[in-house]
């Protein structure tokens, strides 16, 4: 039985028959292209598993390949074949979300263990999701269509929904605006200065009725980006603070203050555990998951 079906895109004939062979050897279906352009429309329509892709190459150079690839098949994993002097090129491709990468020349025995070990890693990770259910809202995917708290139904813009399933597939995590416009625009946002993460992420907040002076699905994080169905937290310092919160309890509305609206103080502010980045030689890792801790609420007030 074959273990997995592995792509190999290499326009050097010698080395992707030497990979070929060294794969089908330990019990690989091994699928093959001679350019980016062909490993692209390969790697985009066939049932793969893994591909295996040089940076340079006729026609289409790995690079591009691989940052089409990712929004077309974002889980499928991916081990560039780099040569000794492309240092930068190697940074590039894992940024670009590249799993890992083997420079040549290489024996088979490493190619090997790092196959095995990026497929096992790939296992892991969690499935497309379908469905999501939060803050009394049901989200379903594959027809982008929310189902909110009273009951109506709002389909969701192609973008919007792409946003809102990144964000859930990290639940937990503050999700920064580069690595939303990279990982669901698409786009490299190194120097770019643009609201259109902030934009699309109003119009989600409108489209699923979260009030966004006071969001409970798509929540703001402050200096680190948005996160997924995190509480409100208690604003420690602001013109707001735990005396506003108690007295929005009581009914009573501070001169000169604003009016929270929630009927509990909320837990401390949510953080994002930071994550170390991945050297050279190394496969690049996960991401960090957020911690949030939930505060005591407040008595009720005495009224005997």
């Amino acid at each position: 039985m074959a273990l997995a079906r592995v792509l190999v895109v290499e326009d050097d004939s010698a080395i992707r028959r030497g990979v070929r062979d060294a794969l089908e050897f330990a019990g690989y279906t091994v699928l093959e292209a001679a350019d980016g352009r062909q490993g692209f429309e390969v790697a985009s329509s066939a049932e793969i598993d893994m591909v295996l892709l040089d940076i340079y190459m006729p026609r289409r150079d790995g690079l591009s390949v691989m940052e089409e690839l990712r929004r077309v098949r974002p889980g499928l994993p991916v081990i560039f074949l780099t040569a000794k002097g492309e240092a930068e090129d190697r940074v590039r491709g894992l940024r670009l979300g590249a799993d890992d990468y083997i420079v040549k020349p290489f024996n088979a025995g490493e190619l090997l263990a790092r196959v095995e070990a990026v497929l096992r890693r790939s296992a892991e990770r969690p499935k497309p999701l379908q469905r999501l259910s939060v803050d009394g809202r049901t989200i379903d995917f594959e027809r982008r269509e929310a189902t909110l708290a009273d009951g109506r139904k709002v389909v969701l813009a192609q973008r919007e929904a792409e946003v809102l399933e990144y964000l859930a597939s990290n639940r937990g995590r503050a999700i920064s605006r580069d690595e939303l416009l990279q990982r669901v625009w698409g786009v490299d946002p190194r120097g770019m200065q643009t609201r259109t993460v902030d934009m699309a992420i109003a119009r989600l907040r409108e489209q699923l009725g979260d009030d966004p002076t006071n969001p409970t699905v798509v929540v703001t994080v402050r200096g680190k980006g948005y996160m997924l169905g995190a509480r409100r937290p208690m604003r420690m310092g602001h013109e707001d603070g735990p005396q506003a919160d108690m007295d929005d309890l009581r009914g009573v509305r501070p001169a000169g203050g604003r009016r929270s609206g929630l009927g509990h103080v909320a837990g401390a502010q949510p953080r994002a555990a930071g994550a170390g980045r991945p050297g050279l030689g190394q496969a690049a890792g996960g991401g960090a998951s957020g911690v949030v801790a939930d505060g005591r609420p407040p008595q009720p007030p005495d009224r005997g």
